[in-house]
């Protein structure tokens, strides 16, 4: 990852981002449903550095998914 990163506060901010690329995306997103980023006693919630507020475990995994669909809706158009 040698693109700048821009702040966000919500996962599918990062998943909506028009100039990320991608699997920058993905290893934003899989970084922010990490364990290492859990909060302690509380493991459906994560906090990765710089946000503010704990995010649902589930919002990343959704807007993991997203970018499935995102992909699967292109290979389908060509």
């Amino acid at each position: 990852m040698s693109q700048t990163v821009p702040a966000f506060r919500h996962p599918f901010e990062i998943a909506r981002h028009p100039t990320l690329e991608p699997e920058v995306k993905r290893a934003i997103l899989a970084s922010w449903a990490s364990d290492r980023v859990a909060v302690k006693n509380r493991p459906g919630l994560r906090r990765p550095p710089g946000v503010r507020e704990p995010i649902a475990v589930d919002d990343v995994i959704e807007a993991l998914k997203s970018l499935d669909g995102h992909a699967l809706l292109r290979d389908h158009r060509s």
